[in-house]
């Protein structure tokens, strides 16, 4: 997984936004603007990319303290964000309730071990703490699921071929959605791990999803 998102570090951002109808920046600002976050905040931003979360939170609230974590170090160097850490979700080098939200952006599907990084939230969350994440996801009818799968599997296959001459470079999209869960089942993987007041909100059919919920004190 390091390796992988290291090669394709350079074109992240255009291969987010063309996954994402050009919708991405929107939908995170929508992430952000719903979230509970008070002035002065403490937050993670996990799996952070090249730091879309990060910046949108410090151009909300300047006095914000704000950690971004990639396990990909050509990530953070292209993000190029004053506190940074190469760090693995599911083992965080923070100490118990060290934030006040954490904020994930597409790295769910690709943590080995979600119920253990889930935890690692948990953890390193203070009590009422906001977790907050963007994510593709399975819609709940088997044939959207059919067509979603198969849109973006030919998606990346013209990418991949286009940007680096390999159809498989950008196919890790559907690969990893195909075992992963809809929305409704993260809200309820969210609510059996230590969250309340889930709320989630669906895009393009349930095939994206915002959910915000908190740690149960």
């Amino acid at each position: 997984m390091r390796d992988m998102f290291g090669r394709i570090a350079p074109k992240y951002d255009f291969i987010t936004r063309v996954f994402s109808y050009g919708m991405d920046r929107r939908w995170k600002r929508v992430a952000v603007d719903m979230a509970p976050l008070t002035r002065s905040t403490r937050v993670l931003d996990l799996a952070c990319g090249t730091g879309d979360f990060y910046k949108l939170i410090a151009k909300q609230d300047p006095g914000a303290q704000i950690v971004a974590a990639d396990l990909t170090e050509p990530m953070l160097r292209l993000a190029t964000l004053p506190n940074s850490v190469c760090a693995d979700a599911s083992s965080l080098p923070f100490a118990d309730a060290s934030f006040n939200a954490v904020f994930i952006g597409y790295g769910l599907r690709n943590f080995p071990d979600l119920k253990r990084a889930l935890g690692e939230v948990r953890r390193t969350l203070k009590p009422g703490g906001a977790l907050v994440s963007l994510d593709f996801f399975l819609p709940d009818s088997l044939l959207l699921r059919r067509a979603y799968l198969t849109y973006l599997y030919v998606q990346g296959a013209f990418w991949g071929v286009a940007l680096h001459g390999r159809a498989r470079v950008y196919t890790y999209i559907p690969d990893s959605l195909r075992t992963f869960l809809s929305a409704r089942e993260f809200s309820l993987l969210l609510q059996n791990s230590g969250f309340s007041e889930v709320s989630a909100r669906p895009f393009i059919l349930g095939g994206i999803a915002v959910h915000w919920a908190k740690k149960i004190s």
